[in-house]
């Protein structure tokens, strides 16, 4: 395990929209650089970087055209070094974005696989055997690209048409072209993401998101061979680099950490009930106290009592792939979405600029963003020239901003004792200083009725035990609970209190209370 992990607060990055130092309209590494004392002022101890490698951008970096090659438009590779070594200076991690199931078109692993005529990367990529075969109808695969290369065969997609899957072999080959897990073609795939991750930890990376990384190998019903995969991986990685971490984008922690990731997120896609907290019609964390919190704790409780000491399950505020919190939610309430972030097991994840309560956008799609570019707008740092964010000419930013009069910047937050941007600040050094709201210490669920207030649970870390308490609700609220209060860490609105064995929660209120 990297012990690390225990106090870490990450910060997600969108490099192309964070900060611009040199003036062309795109966020780039330097930029990442001068704010990192910023980072570190929030609270937040490490950081998440989106793909910064060399590509095409059809898909805002997850294209990747060359994995050891920092993209010009971000900066070189000395200059990745250097933030990592900035970033160590301050007692902070970074962990960069690996995109093992596909490449984009441009990569010249893909190039070469292309070819006619046999050559080492020919089984690097998932091609059928003549062009007239199909290899979309696999579990994994979104689509094919068909009759565009020299090479007699059709070869598979992972996400856009120009991101041909890799090739890491089929669970239960059926067809002659499908490649078993343990062949050669498959294994010198695997070795080729081992290279990778090894390039960028021998430079100072601490580890590594993994984007899709429950679909590398097809057909695997029950995702028996790609956990294998993945635990050959981990394996490799404890051999050199022990304390590298792996967060997985899988959704289903069971799987993933059995894999020896260390890390997975509870997220927007499959049955985790992760909607019913900040993104829906009635979000549970919405004063109007119509929201229903119970699925996704009988979700949480599922996976927790499944991966209880294997790894950690992680709540993000967001990400680059869903709409902005702040689309459902205003910074009152997102006060209240911090508390809860902040005192779950895990690893808290904070997608830049939600600190701040940045709006979603309508725009029409930039690289491949679609609905996803208007949460993925440049930072609003100040009341400067494009908030801050550039010196460029406003027709020349990657994305345009929001023109609205009161568009939240960090300057205004930082200056205003009462804003979201020092909630979040208190709630992370108050998860630092106690054990018991940090990445492993224990949950019990007191009270998460359907269709009911309050959301009431306990942090337990050997001697120390915390409850915490939250009414999202216009209304107070009261609920049966076992425990005496003690002292109070922590308030937001009124305080809770007990009588005769009842808790009562104002409205718009929650607190973290030590108890005996």
């Amino acid at each position: 395990m990297a012990q690390w992990l225990e106090q870490s607060i990450f910060y997600e990055i969108y490099p192309q929209s964070f900060c611009d130092s040199n003036g062309d309209g795109i966020g780039d590494i330097p930029g990442i650089i001068q704010k990192l004392d910023y980072i570190r002022d929030l609270g937040c101890n490490a950081l998440w970087l989106n793909p910064c490698y060399l590509s095409p951008f059809g898909d805002a970096g997850y294209d990747v055209a060359d994995y050891c090659m920092v993209a010009p438009r971000y900066g070189t590779n000395e200059d990745l070094v250097r933030l990592f070594e900035e970033a160590h200076q301050r007692g902070m991690h970074v962990l960069l974005d690996l995109v093992p199931g596909h490449t984009s078109v441009e990569h010249p692993w893909f190039k070469e696989s292309c070819k006619a005529e046999p050559n080492p990367y020919s089984g690097r990529y998932i091609w059928s055997d003549h062009i007239w075969i199909d290899v979309a109808h696999f579990e994994g695969i979104a689509g094919s690209l068909r009759g565009l290369y020299p090479r007699d065969g059709n070869v598979a997609v992972n996400f856009f048409s120009n991101q041909p899957a890799l090739n890491y072999g089929f669970a239960n080959p059926t067809e002659p072209w499908q490649s078993a897990v343990d062949s050669p073609e498959a294994l010198a795939t695997r070795q080729a993401m081992k290279d990778v991750m090894d390039f960028w930890l021998s430079k100072g990376c601490d580890g590594f998101r993994v984007d899709m990384a429950g679909s590398l190998i097809k057909n695997d019903k029950g995702s028996v061979e790609t956990i294998k995969l993945w635990q050959d991986m981990r394996s490799f990685l404890d051999q050199t680099y022990p304390d590298a971490a792996l967060i997985s984008e899988w959704g289903e922690p069971d799987k993933s950490l059995m894999g020896g990731f260390h890390m997975d997120f509870l997220l927007h896609f499959g049955p985790s009930h992760y909607m019913d907290l900040f993104r829906c019609e009635h979000p549970y964390f919405s004063r109007e106290g119509k929201g229903d919190v119970s699925l996704f704790v009988e979700t949480y409780r599922k996976n927790y009592q499944l991966t209880n000491g294997k790894g950690m399950i992680c709540i993000p505020s967001g990400n680059h792939d869903m709409d902005r919190i702040r689309k459902y939610l205003d910074c009152e309430e997102l006060k209240m979405v911090y508390v809860f972030l902040f005192s779950m097991p895990g690893v808290p994840f904070v997608y830049y600029g939600d600190e701040i309560g940045m709006r979603q956008l309508d725009l029409i799609s930039v690289e491949g963003g679609y609905n996803r570019t208007g949460a993925r707008t440049p930072m609003q740092w100040s009341h400067e020239k494009n908030y801050g964010f550039s010196s460029a000419e406003k027709d020349q930013l990657y994305i345009c901003q929001d023109s609205s009069a009161d568009a939240p910047v960090v300057s205004d937050q930082m200056a205003a004792e009462n804003s979201l941007w020092h909630e979040i600040r208190g709630l992370a050094k108050i998860r630092k200083e106690h054990p018991a709201l940090c990445a492993s210490g224990e949950i019990e669920f007191v009270y998460c009725e359907p269709q009911s207030y309050p959301l009431v649970y306990l942090r337990t870390a050997g001697d120390e035990k915390i409850l915490v308490a939250l009414n999202p609700s216009q209304n107070p609220v009261s609920c049966e609970c076992p425990y005496g209060l003690q002292e109070v860490l922590y308030k937001l609105g009124d305080s809770v209190s007990m009588e005769n064995g009842k808790l009562t929660v104002p409205a718009e209120s929650a607190g973290y209370v030590k108890i005996g």
